[in-house]
């Protein structure tokens, strides 16, 4: 007994001991799957952050529960892409989220970005000319990189585009911009001097929310290019070893392991997804410019401006029209969004229909989540060529 007794006070003096308390792993909570893949690469055998958007939720317009306002208001890290795509976290950012650093995945430098199309119907895929558009870098980028390599010819095709839906983009806000505008907007810098290096203010005010609205002609679905994915990454870990720095040299190594397995992955997407990149499809709403910019695919257009908007008579009509005039094998639905519209549409013609999600929805969250929503995306593209042929 008194062995026993000596032995269960050592145990205890040896749990009371600060020498063997392991240190906590940062909070983190990130807004979407995709990038909850990377964050969860990266933190893997130290910690697991936190996920807002499961399952088939909608960036656009999502309401926040309880719990997850109190993981945001407990948070040291928050994790998104910006508030051209989660608008439901632009208020909750501020008024909860004090005490977190923020990255903000799309102003990080270097990024590959692109601008939304606009109106839905697209004459034309010239994959020569925006492969590059909307690269970052010193000499001809502002702070945010947000300038789009447009001539003349360019900027007014899209200021004479037909607009859709009382002249609303594809995030409900207002697209056309004079010439002034469009100059102002190419060189506004955003930041200040309280943003480090990446921008990841967690602050934000009525005139930088303006500002960021804004910019809404920049494609927000950035993820989908695997080079920013690497960049994301990249940012992601540096603010994990910020936070951190006990467990720094774990986040290093799992980024290096993640580059690589990214790397992989481009090259299988590639390899796998030439044989059918000059088939042409119609996607439910354009969300996947990078995907289809990056590897080369042939899109023709997209039902809806605004995934929340459901298109009219007309558009439906046009839609139909293109799709006899361009001769799209494909037709394309999300699972955020009811596939209604994309029934009709196919009713009474030979168009095969598939399923692309940007996020996915059906894809377990944590390490490999980022891989796999690619994957699918180039699955259901195949799959659904191959039906069609």
């Amino acid at each position: 007994m008194r062995r026993l007794g000596s032995s269960l006070a050592g145990a205890l003096l040896l749990l009371a001991s600060p020498v063997s308390a392991a240190a906590e792993p940062p909070a983190v909570v990130v807004s979407i799957k995709p990038l909850h893949g990377l964050a969860s690469a990266l933190m893997e055998g130290v910690g697991e952050p936190s996920l807002l958007l499961d399952g088939t939720a909608s960036p656009h317009g999502y309401s926040l529960r309880p719990s997850e306002a109190r993981a945001l208001s407990d948070a040291e890290l928050i994790f998104w892409v910006g508030p051209t795509l989660e608008t439901f976290l632009i208020q909750p950012l501020d008024s909860l989220a004090e005490k977190a650093d923020v990255v903000t995945a799309g102003d990080l430098r270097g990024l590959v970005l692109l601008e939304a199309r606009e109106g839905g119907l697209w004459e034309g895929h010239d994959h020569e000319a925006h492969a590059h558009e909307g690269h970052h870098d010193d000499d001809d980028h502002d702070e945010h990189g947000h300038e789009a390599h447009h001539d003349e010819e360019e900027h007014e095709e899209h200021a004479d585009e037909t607009h859709h839906d009382d002249d609303h983009d594809e995030h409900g806000d207002e697209a056309h911009h004079d010439e002034d505008e469009h100059e102002e907007h190419a060189h506004e810098a955003h930041h200040d001097d309280d943003h480090d290096e990446h921008g990841d203010e967690a602050h934000h005010d009525e005139d930088e929310h303006a500002a960021h609205e804004d910019e809404t002609h920049i494609d927000p679905h950035i993820w989908l290019d695997p080079e920013n994915a690497v960049l994301i990454a990249n940012a992601m870990a540096a603010a994990l070893v910020k936070a951190d720095p006990e467990n720094a040299a774990r986040y290093q190594s799992n980024l290096a392991a993640l580059e690589s397995s990214l790397e992989d992955l481009d090259r299988e997407l590639a390899a796998s997804l030439a044989a059918v990149n000059q088939q042409p499809y119609i996607v439910f709403h354009d969300a996947y410019r990078y995907f289809e910019e990056h590897f080369g695919l042939s899109p023709v257009g997209s039902i809806s401006v605004s995934p929340e908007q459901r298109p009219g008579a007309r558009r439906i009509a046009e839609i139909r029209d293109l799709v006899q005039e361009r001769g799209a094998v494909c037709i394309f639905s999300e699972p955020q969004f009811s596939p209604v519209v994309i029934e009709s549409i196919a009713e009474g013609s030979d168009i095969g229909g598939g399923t692309l999600d940007p996020l996915g929805a059906a894809v377990d969250k944590g390490p490999g989540a980022y891989q796999e929503v690619m994957l699918s995306l180039a699955r259901g593209l195949i799959d659904c060529f191959a039906v069609s042929e």
